[in-house]
């Protein structure tokens, strides 16, 4: 086939910028979008390098070349089509990064099944909502990671695995899920180990020519979901294709200016499209290798694993690089290496940049603007343009892509006028897993609507200025306020509660909820946040809590968040970060 990684992966000169003074802009066309398969575009990279480092995971001393991590991959394929899972069917990974979720990746791209990212922060009610919303068949997860017990959560759902044999599971209340993959050595009833799916791939009667069931996929199929928090709601399950991942991996590849000569350092999550998109699928669409510092972010260790493995490129959100900057060790660690980057996943502290460009070397160090439903990225800066615009701006248009900010009416405003940015193109996701509702109020007429504010100046550089929606980012977690109100509603003693973020210089926003007790009844900041803890994401209890008489509100019973946050900025005498 096809060198489908490499092929004009050079950076084009020529960016469109808006005309007629209209904010839109359309990206370069030069380069062909790929009509690969993941699979295929696996299997381009280990023609190329099979014998380089391609995967390393420190804290498992993994360290596999392109080829061994191919024969990994193919061996969970034939595992998994041996257990009987097919094309189209869910499989849930919920886990930390590990070895197992990136080869999981791609063992069920080469099936043509659906990988449904399961967010590791997530607890008892937010797993079953997510496993029954898309129907999961099997679900691979770990043991446990940080405070939460993973297998103990799934016995609690489905106490029917204490009683069943592995495979075999019928539970009420996950009445779609069959297997229970679990990682780690220890036995655990009702579900099969991980190691044993993989001897089950080895076995002569699971032989399955691979090449053979790729072929007959399109590359227009969807093979992920993510969940995301939306405009109203439960997450919703955004569904993603080959076709949208690898040619969003192609173009922040080509804007990195990455080559088989990069060693990327990733940080970020592996559930969230940072890690899997911006991360994996760009190593693969380049041959560079990927360093995992840990199963989950610690700033010590990240700065170990750039300074050990002279990793050319970091990822991380604006969080992250302010914890590895302000780590006592910082000084200790060789980072001569790096040269580039993503900074992602909620605005960037332009002092922030700055620092990350003097101190960490990253001189040409990119930042991304997207979100989950465009696979990610829209917008991104080049390498090569001034500091000034990659400190203070998120870049511009990638390839393929056409954008419009628009005003309320959804015609598009003067260039420098703000309005809400709306993306078209490849790159638009097939829609929210069985909810076409919501997908219609999202994707009008092929537009994503992002719900972000944002202006374009006249050479195409944009610049987030806010957001419509309510959504709060807290250290690149997407945190839609009307679920946790919903869940705070479930409280005895809550009579009404608003949710809405505050400014906060470690995370960018924080938390904070406006609290209307039940007549009679008191209680404490703490026992409100206590009742979350367990129960909800940790990132998704407030940080705040003020208990009230009543709450600002519009002459048509709307209640005015903005008041809200603008009393908790005066009274707590917080900062707004001026970011890109």
């Amino acid at each position: 086939m096809p060198d489908v990684q490499m092929r004009s992966l050079a950076m084009n000169a020529r960016p469109l910028v808006p005309h007629d003074n209209r904010s839109v802009v359309r990206g370069a066309t030069d380069d062909a979008l790929s009509e690969a398969t993941v699979g295929e575009f696996l299997d381009a990279v280990v023609a190329r390098f099979p014998d380089a480092c391609a995967v390393v995971f420190r804290e498992h001393q993994v360290r596999w070349t392109w080829a061994e991590f191919a024969r990994e991959v193919d061996t969970l394929a034939c595992g998994l089509a041996e257990l009987g899972l097919t094309k189209g069917e869910r499989l849930g990974i919920w886990s930390p990064n590990r070895p197992e979720w990136v080869v999981a990746q791609f063992a069920t791209a080469r099936l043509g099944i659906i990988l449904v990212n399961i967010n590791p922060a997530y607890q008892l009610v937010e797993l079953e909502y997510a496993l029954n919303k898309v129907g999961c068949r099997a679900l691979i997860a770990a043991e446990r990671f940080k405070t939460s017990n993973y297998l103990g959560m799934l016995e609690e759902l489905a106490p029917e695995l204490a009683q069943c044999e592995p495979g075999a599971l019928r539970a009420k209340r996950l009445p779609a899920l069959q297997f229970v993959i679990r990682l780690g050595e220890a036995a655990t009833p009702g579900m099969l180990n991980y190691a044993e799916v993989l001897k089950r791939g080895r076995e002569p009667r699971a032989a399955l020519d691979l090449r053979a069931v790729g072929a007959q996929l399109s590359c227009h199929e969807p093979i992920n979901i993510q969940f995301t928090s939306g405009t109203t709601g439960h997450p919703k399950g955004a569904t993603l294709t080959h076709h949208n991942v690898i040619n969003n991996a192609r173009y922040i590849a080509q804007a990195m200016r990455m080559t088989e000569a990069d060693r990327l350092c990733i940080p970020v999550p592996l559930y969230h499209c940072f890690g899997m998109v911006i991360g994996v699928l760009v190593c693969v669409a380049t041959g560079a290798r990927m360093v995992f510092p840990g199963e989950g972010f610690d700033p010590l260790a990240t700065l170990e694993a750039v300074a050990a493995e002279a990793c050319t490129a970091l990822h991380g959100v604006p969080t992250m690089f302010i914890a590895e900057l302000g780590h006592p060790q910082f000084g200790q660690f060789d980072l001569s290496s790096l040269r580039t980057g993503v900074m992602a996943g909620s605005p960037c502290p332009i002092e922030t940049m700055k620092r990350v460009v003097a101190e960490m070397h990253m001189s040409e160090v990119t930042i991304c603007y997207g979100m989950t439903e465009t696979s990610p990225v829209s917008f991104q800066s080049s390498t090569t343009d001034p500091l000034d615009k990659r400190v203070t701006t998120v870049g511009r248009v990638h390839p393929h892509l056409e954008v419009k900010i628009v005003d309320a009416e959804g015609e598009p405003v003067a260039i420098g006028a703000t309005g809400e940015l709306c993306t078209r193109g490849y790159s638009v996701m097939q829609g929210y897993w069985d909810d076409p509702g919501r997908t219609s109020e999202a994707v009008i007429d092929g537009w994503m609507h992002t719900g972000d504010l944002a202006t374009l100046d006249a050479l195409g550089y944009c610049n987030i200025v806010g957001r419509v929606k309510d959504m709060v980012i807290r250290g690149g977690e997407n945190i839609y306020p009307r679920e946790v109100e919903e869940f705070l509603f479930t409280h005895p003693l809550i009579e009404s509660v608003q949710v809405f973020g505050v400014p906060d210089l470690k995370y960018g926003e924080e938390l904070a909820a406006w609290v209307i007790l039940k007549s009679g009844k008191s209680a404490t900041e703490e026992e409100i946040r206590e009742y979350c803890r367990g129960r909800i994401a940790h990132y998704k209890v407030p940080r705040y809590v003020r208990f009230v008489r009543e709450l600002p509100m519009t002459v048509t019973g709307k209640a005015q968040k903005f008041v809200m946050r603008d009393v908790m900025i005066r009274e707590l005498g917080l900062t707004t970060v001026q970011t890109a």
